[in-house]
């Protein structure tokens, strides 16, 4: 910390922890304690929470402003609230600094602490004008779980000597990382999808106080020096105002001086860029505010040798400190110019008439539940939205109030909005440090019909009850004595949860394998697609008041329609009483994890399990397959990996399991460890095979990293054709869009009935793909189930659930659990 005069009455952090800052790791909770200590010690700071973390941890950030702007918060935030109205600002510029969202960058969380005290206890003139002119947000950890479980793998590793080896298991931390959060997601990729408490905390902290300007704080491999925006010019979202960049280098300029004065060398312009509107650093652009990434190079630890030198950890905090400075400084020297950006970026907000403006009419059909969680994504981003009263016909289609909605182009949030619902397949530089697309209707399998202008009399902005039975307050099952049997529609994402309660209880469930027509208690014709649940009430180990109360219990725990019918008949296809429905047995399954695993993918199975299936979940890592029992495991995931720690022996294991009735679900690079190891029958073409499908002819020493670029699936839309008869893609549309990263698809499959679903013809929906893969991947099977004597493998070559936000295409995982092997 500069050498100047600080409130001798103020608490720093080395008085606080009775050591330097840095001499050792924090935990979340000395964060949290130390902040606590600022708010008490001095009337220019005060705490905002922003939600617990899932390991129920707070995520506090100081607020520090002069006494004057803390007297007045409550103005000041209705001020901000007014912003996206397009009214004319008043009150002080907010800046705000965030740090360490991936828990293992923690040089940032540390500079958070001293910039802090800093700013509360320093008499300068120029944070007296800061403070009087602006709110500063800092915000030291945005990723609680993952923070402490980095700071304790650094601390137990670190000894009485600093070793610099970047080997040394200091430097290397155990599977999963600190990087994750719970469930080992990617928090910095969760902006835009909003899938963790901690991200849903963290955007409505955003909008709450609509920052001017937001610092992100990172750090970036050990042999890379300091980075801060502005990125690579060429690979920024055309939906960002021109403007926004322009600031951005403005603003780097503060930085570059910061950094020159501290000898410490830097780049900027290249590497990172600002696309992806799902990071803490884009998020703002696309929301009125000025994002800003920085990057210090990592010592994971105290110290770790690299190409540039020793990185040191107090040197990376120190960084971290200087560029928090030249922020505030910066912002403070550009208000007028943030201030008029923001005003800009909402102007057309003041004179929209949503209710009467054109836009996007909405479905996902039959699935109610899919549908509010659309909503509710798009309500936690301040996008507005409108219910339907009746139905509404377009185009010869019915977009009912129970699975429909209208959103209008002209609002305050039409930018993000835009970016959601975006298909572009045209870019000028095709190289993404993330993914190249996110087309939200892509990931939740929607029907989107644009430039719709509804008749205003059937829209509300009141959420509808559609349920014909109040589900939370009737206490009496509403089945008339009459009934026989009880269906549930499987088009509907939550019926799953349904058949784990029941199961688990004992009660019989049984799923069709084909489509069927029934009279409901009414006389009237009802169609049920093949999956759709039959709970018959005359059960063996259960009275039918057992049964009518299990099943009512676990439908208003999942909020479900169930329709009830007084007759085994059917009005077309088989009866109830056909061998054609099939008894579901209940599961046990196994998430194969560890070294040698995608930490991601094994992350968003067990949230998927777990967090939305009620489904407990056993993760097992891979090095002890050899010496468990597999048969107490009805299924067993596996996910993108090398699986290094498995042998001929794991092959042999999990192949008897698989013929002794267990299924292996495996996706992306498990298939090529399985069809290696003749496990899988079926044969895959590997990414080496596509590589011999790219010229290199006339290409110039200069054009290699284009050509990388080229190579590269950083993240592509693309289109597959569903066999609906197959077990694996019951309740699913005939034409699915799924998220490709990855350049793996089966060869021809030999056994028949096996493939589920094929790569399109006309392949790309949205994002960038180079024309080799387009050509290579076109009708290609893309997801098979492989009979295996009492067992099978389901093998899927994408991951269907990318980020828990391709809630289209997950229904692909519960029709594998509960489906398979009895309906092949």
């Amino acid at each position: 910390m500069r050498n100047i005069q600080l409130d001798q009455n103020m608490t720093s952090p080395e008085a606080f922890l009775g050591y330097p800052l840095g001499e050792w790791h924090l935990r979340h909770d000395q964060i949290n304690f130390y902040l606590n200590e600022l708010a008490k010690q001095s009337n220019k700071v005060s705490l905002d929470n922003a939600g617990m973390s899932h390991e129920a941890r707070q995520q506090l950030t100081a607020v520090i402003t002069s006494e004057d702007n803390q007297r007045n918060l409550t103005k000041i935030l209705q001020q901000r609230s007014l912003v996206k109205q397009g009214e004319s600002q008043q009150g002080p510029l907010i800046i705000w600094l965030a740090y360490s969202i991936h828990g293992d960058e923690a040089s940032g969380a540390h500079a958070a602490l001293a910039f802090s005290y800093y700013l509360a206890a320093s008499n300068e003139p120029w944070v007296r004008e800061l403070l009087q002119q602006a709110v500063v947000l800092i915000t030291p950890s945005q990723n609680p779980d993952g923070f402490d479980r980095f700071s304790t793998w650094a601390n137990n590793h670190k000894g009485q000597v600093v070793v610099t080896d970047d080997q040394h298991r200091e430097h290397v931390q155990d599977w999963p990382t600190g990087r994750g959060n719970h469930y080992f997601a990617d928090l910095n990729r969760d902006w835009l999808f909003l899938r963790h408490k901690e991200s849903q905390g963290r955007v409505a902290f955003f909008h709450k106080w609509q920052p001017h300007y937001v610092g992100d704080f990172h750090e970036m491999w050990h042999n890379q020096s300091y980075f801060f925006q502005p990125g690579v010019a060429e690979r920024v979202y055309p939906l960002t105002p021109k403007a926004n960049q322009v600031l951005s280098e403005k603003l780097a300029q503060f930085h570059r001086q910061a950094l020159d004065e501290a000898k410490q060398v830097y780049f900027s312009g290249q590497l990172f860029d600002d696309f992806f509107y799902g990071k803490g650093s884009t998020y703002p652009d696309i929301n009125g505010s000025v994002g800003v990434l920085f990057e210090q190079a990592s010592a994971r630890g105290q110290a770790q040798a690299s190409s540039n030198g020793v990185i040191n950890f107090q040197t990376a905090i120190a960084n971290q400190f200087a560029t928090s400075i030249s922020s505030v400084q910066g912002a403070l020297a550009l208000k007028s110019d943030l201030i008029e950006y923001q005003n800009n970026f909402f102007s057309h907000a003041k004179t929209d008439n949503q209710a009467r403006s054109k836009g996007r009419l909405i479905r996902a059909y039959n699935d109610p539940v899919r549908r509010d969680e659309l909503i509710n994504l798009l309500t936690q981003h301040q996008i507005k939205v409108h219910y339907l009263t009746k139905s509404l016909f377009h185009s010869g289609q019915e977009y009912r109030p129970i699975d429909s909605f209208f959103v209008a182009d002209t609002q305050a949030q039409s930018a993000l909005l835009t970016a959601l619902f975006d298909k572009r397949t045209e870019f000028t530089d095709p190289t993404f440090y993330d993914v190249s697309t996110w087309d939200i209707a892509a990931a939740f399998s929607l029907d989107v019909v644009p430039n719709v202008t509804p008749d205003i009399d059937l829209l509300t902005e009141s959420p509808m009850q559609y349920h014909h039975i109040n589900l939370s307050n009737n206490l009496t099952p509403p089945w008339p004595e009459n009934t026989v049997a009880l269906l549930i529609n499987w088009q509907q994402s939550q019926a799953s949860g349904l058949v784990h309660q029941l199961t688990q209880q004992g009660v019989q469930v049984k799923f069709a394998k084909q489509d069927f027509v029934v009279n409901n208690q009414q006389s009237k014709p009802q169609n049920f697609v093949a999956g759709s649940l039959q709970i018959p009430l005359k059960q063996t180990h259960k009275t039918i008041e057992e049964v009518r109360q299990a099943v009512w219990k676990a439908t208003k725990d999942w909020q479900l329609e169930v329709v009830s019918v007084a007759s085994s008949a059917s009005v077309s296809g088989m009866d109830l009483g056909s061998d054609d429905f099939v008894t579901i047995k209940p599961i046990n399954p196994m998430i194969i994890s560890g070294y040698g695993t995608d930490p991601f993918e094994v992350g968003e199975l067990w949230y998927f399990l777990d967090n939305k299936l009620s489904i407990a979940t056993s993760l097992v890592n891979s090095e002890r397959i050899n010496s468990i029992e597999l048969s107490r495991y009805s299924h067993i995931f596996m996910t993108e990996g090398s699986f290094n720690n498995m042998n001929e022996v794991s092959a042999r294991r999990l192949g008897q399991f698989v013929q002794n009735g267990g299924v292996i679900i495996a996706q992306k690079g498990a298939l090529n460890w399985l069809s290696k190891r003749n496990v899988l029958d079926e044969s895959l073409q590997t990414p080496r095979y596509y590589k011999k499908l790219f010229n290199t002819d006339g290409l110039k020493f200069s054009d290699q990293a284009a050509f990388k670029a080229k190579q590269h699936i950083g993240g592509a839309i693309v289109n597959v054709n569903l066999d609906i008869s197959h077990p694996l893609s019951f309740g699913l549309p005939k034409q699915l869009a799924v998220l490709k990263n990855k350049p793996l698809a089966f060869e021809n499959i030999n056994t028949p009935f096996t493939t589920a679903a094929s790569y399109q013809d006309r392949l790309l929906s949205s994002g960038y793909m180079a024309q080799e893969y387009q050509r290579a991947f076109a009708n290609q099977p893309a997801m098979i189930a492989e009979r295996k004597k009492q067992g099978a493998i389901v093998g899927f070559t994408d991951n269907l659930m990318f980020r828990n936000i391709w809630l289209g295409s997950e229904k692909a995982y519960s029709n594998a659990l509960f489906f398979i092997p009895a309906g092949l």
